[in-house]
C-alpha cells in the first residue's frame, strides 16, 4: 500500500510539473506574439505553443530571431506533437509586405499546406509552394510567421494552387480569413523569425517572376 501511495504521488507531481511547463510556454508565446504585434497584425489570439521550425544546418527558429534570406532559402523541417489520425494546416506568412511601415500587400503568403496527416508535411496538400524571404531593400525587418491549425477532418480546398515560381494569389493573403473560411479556429502552435534584405533577395524575386 505504501508503494502504491508513493507511485500515486509521483504521478501527481509529474502532472503538476507538466501543467506548469505548458502554462509557462503558453505565457511565453502570448507575450512575444503580442510584443512583436503578430497578435493583431496576423492573428487575433496567440497560439498556446511554439512550433518547432528548423532550417538546414540545424538552424532552429527562435521566436523573433533575425535570420537572413540566404539562410531560409530552402524549405524548413516543421515538427509538432500530432495525433496521427488528425489533419493539420500549415501557414507561413509575411504581414510586412512591402514594408512594416506601409504594408499595402499585407499579408504575403510564403507557404500553405493543408490536409497534413499527423505531422508529415511531405504528405500534405500543397496549396502554395514554399518560397523563402524576399524583403525589398531598405524596408527594414519583416516578420515571417508560421501558424499551425488543427483541421476538423480532411478538407476540400478551393484555393488556387501556386508553384514556387509564381506570385499569383500570394499578396493580400489573410491567415485569419483562411482559418475562418475553413473553420480552423485559432492556431494551436506558431513561431516566427525576422529578416531584412541581403544579396540573395534578387534571386527570390527572379524566381517569383517565373524565370
Amino acid at each position: 500500500m505504501v508503494t502504491s501511495n508513493m507511485e500515486i504521488m509521483k504521478i501527481f507531481w509529474f502532472m503538476v510539473i507538466v501543467v506548469n511547463i505548458n502554462a509557462n510556454e503558453t505565457n511565453d508565446v502570448k507575450q512575444i506574439f503580442e510584443q512583436h504585434e503578430v497578435v493583431s497584425d496576423v492573428v487575433p489570439y496567440a497560439p498556446n505553443r511554439f512550433l518547432k521550425v528548423t532550417y538546414p544546418n540545424n538552424l532552429e527558429v527562435k521566436a523573433g530571431i533575425e535570420l537572413t534570406p540566404t539562410q531560409v532559402k530552402s524549405q524548413p523541417l516543421v515538427e509538432w506533437e500530432a495525433d496521427p489520425d488528425t489533419f493539420y494546416a500549415l501557414i507561413m506568412t509575411d504581414p510586412d509586405a512591402p514594408s512594416r511601415n506601409a504594408p499595402k500587400f499585407r499579408e504575403f503568403k510564403h507557404w500553405l499546406v493543408g490536409n497534413i496527416p499527423g505531422n508529415d508535411v511531405t504528405k500534405g496538400e500543397v496549396l502554395s509552394a514554399y518560397v523563402g524571404s524576399g524583403p525589398p531593400k531598405n524596408t527594414g525587418l519583416h516578420r515571417y510567421v508560421f501558424l499551425l491549425y488543427k483541421q476538423n477532418g480532411k478538407l476540400e480546398f478551393d484555393e488556387t494552387r501556386v508553384g514556387n515560381n509564381s506570385r499569383e494569389e500570394r499578396p493580400k493573403f489573410s491567415a485569419s480569413n483562411f482559418a475562418t473560411k475553413y473553420s480552423l479556429g485559432h492556431p494551436i502552435e506558431g513561431n516566427f523569425y525576422q529578416a531584412q534584405w541581403d544579396e540573395y533577395v534578387p534571386v527570390v524575386h527572379k524566381q517569383l517572376s517565373g524565370n
